[in-house]
């Protein structure tokens, strides 16, 4: 089929005008929210689009931008819209809306945290069924690569919220412990015994995909509850350190994080 010149000139402007639309859709705004928010301080809350040092290509985030700076989301949860109940390889790449409920995906984490040169702070935000809040901050926070299972390292907490990743009692620190999910166990249980019961893979008690240590006293990617139903279940959203005297499964959550000064 011939080409009119005229015809086959104009698809081509449009072919580059698209081109040159989405390369800027795609061009980084900066190495992560801090960095977002310290190019344009007046920046708002909102997804972005980040590269961090030694990372190909730009992928996008949600930014929280708040007075002591820009914090780099990687998970929320204020319902049961999205489900958290997923495998490995979803939890590796992400899933849900930026906007709304999500996991931004191990993967992305590891990238935006592997830098040496750089140290960062984990903040989890909490939201109970009764209008309280509460937090949990920790140094040093990376991940480690996938074969390490994306090992959790974090160190000093402060906090609201007690220190739960390193747990209510005796045995149960998370902190160096690699993600597991149903499909891919990285616990420290060969079994674990809990009274009569011997759990083999936390992720099946606990649900969705989580740094479990002996299952642990964190947890916030398991089954979600509404008001009224929300308490004496084995998975949840579980923060026992701040609601431990029976199984408390809380209204929201949020993970971010920023680096340090």
């Amino acid at each position: 089929m011939r080409c009119n010149v005229g015809y086959c000139g104009l698809i081509l402007v449009i072919l580059f005008s698209y081109s040159v639309q989405a390369k800027k859709q795609h061009v980084s705004q900066g190495t992560d929210c801090s960095d977002v928010k310290n190019k344009n301080p007046q920046a708002s809350s909102g997804v972005y689009w980040i590269q961090p040092k030694g990372v190909r290509a730009p992928f996008e985030i949600y930014c929280e931008m708040q007075s002591d700076g820009g914090w780099t989301v990687f998970q929320r949860r204020s319902g049961p819209q999205v489900k958290f109940n997923r495998g490995w390889l979803a939890y590796k790449n992400g899933f849900g809306s930026l906007t709304q409920d999500h996991w931004l995906g191990l993967s992305k984490v590891f990238a935006l945290t592997k830098a040496k040169t750089r140290n960062w702070i984990l903040r989890v935000d909490l939201w109970d069924h009764e209008g309280n809040t509460a937090f949990a901050e920790y140094s040093h926070f990376k991940l480690g690569n996938e074969k390490s299972g994306f090992k959790l390292h974090v160190k000093t907490y402060k906090g609201t919220a007690g220190d739960a990743i390193r747990g209510v009692y005796a045995g149960i620190d998370q902190n160096g412990f690699g993600f597991s999910t149903i499909d891919r166990d990285n616990d420290g249980c060969h079994p674990c015994i809990f009274g009569d019961i011997a759990e083999e893979e936390c992720a099946a008690s606990e649900g969705g995909g989580w740094w479990f240590s002996r299952c642990g006293s964190a947890s916030l990617h398991g089954d979600y509850h509404p008001m009224g139903e929300h308490i004496g279940w084995a998975s949840g959203l579980h923060w026992d350190s701040w609601k431990g005297r029976a199984p408390y499964s809380l209204k929201a959550t949020r993970m971010m994080v920023k680096p340090m000064v």
